[in-house]
């Protein structure tokens, strides 16, 4: 009978496109007895698992049914006690927003050795295929990263702070809160502010909005553009190939 060593890896599977996992998360899945595996994985990844390998959709997703993150934690340490190498498959990377400490904390209670395997975050990653520098000399120097909602469901208090500094704003899992970012960022003077909204970065339907904080709602509808989206804020977002374009033909629809 195999020896059950249990064991824990949290790797991050990147933003969608399954080439941009990196090659140690691919020895981690070829090397899992379990994997768990969130709803923003791509499954092709799956096929890199043995055979024998119990794969296990324990994913979350707004207003769908989905697997509790107290049931999720329980999984990992039963999975690891009765199978051995479990591999927590998340979008992303596991530690941004990925709810990965706090799975991490829970496995450590039980003796269980653990192990990270960070991930491409779609806050760089995304804005990164579409040419988006997040920090460019004499225009971003710095980027923040903020989650759209707080626990409670109430947009975030970080949101506004960076509204009142020059920085490139990144909001992950905010695209239910546009509305009230946009009004904050007016609110503070930033109407003109370039903002561009990614929806399912780096997949075949990839697509993406380009316009002014004033003007991207009507875009927004007008493209059909839902979750799961990214939300950029920033001068930055002028460096995309496109936004010229779209500001000139904005311009002549407004004129």
């Amino acid at each position: 009978m195999k020896e059950i060593k249990p064991f824990v890896t949290l790797v991050g599977a990147g933003p969608g496109d399954p080439d941009l996992i990196t090659l140690k998360g691919i020895k981690a899945i070829q090397q899992a007895d379990v994997i768990l595996y969130d709803a923003l994985v791509n499954e092709e990844l799956l096929e890199l698992a043995t055979a024998d390998c119990t794969k296990i959709y324990v994913g979350k997703r707004a207003e769908q049914l989905s697997t509790s993150q107290d049931q999720i934690n329980q999984l990992l340490v039963d999975y690891a006690l009765t199978h051995g190498h479990v591999v927590r498959l998340k979008g992303g990377d596991p530690f941004v927003f990925g709810r990965g400490g706090e799975e991490i904390d829970f496995v450590r209670k039980f003796n269980i050795p653990t192990a990270v395997v960070p991930g491409l975050s779609s806050s760089i990653s995304l804005t990164g295929l579409q040419q988006i520098p997040l920090t460019y000399r004499g225009i971003s120097e710095s980027f923040w990263v903020i989650t759209g909602a707080t626990k409670a469901g109430f947009l975030s208090e970080d949101l506004y702070t960076a509204v009142n500094t020059n920085a490139t704003v990144v909001v992950l899992m905010g695209y239910a809160k546009l509305h009230q970012i946009i009004e904050l960022y007016k609110e503070n003077g930033k109407a003109d502010l370039p903002i561009a909204l990614i929806q399912n970065g780096s997949l075949p339907n990839e697509k993406i909005v380009l316009g002014r904080v004033d003007n991207i709602l009507e875009q927004a509808e007008a493209s059909a553009i839902g979750v799961p989206a990214i939300i950029v804020l920033g001068e930055v977002v002028a460096k995309h190939l496109e936004f010229e374009k779209v500001k000139e033909q904005l311009q002549f629809i407004e004129g």
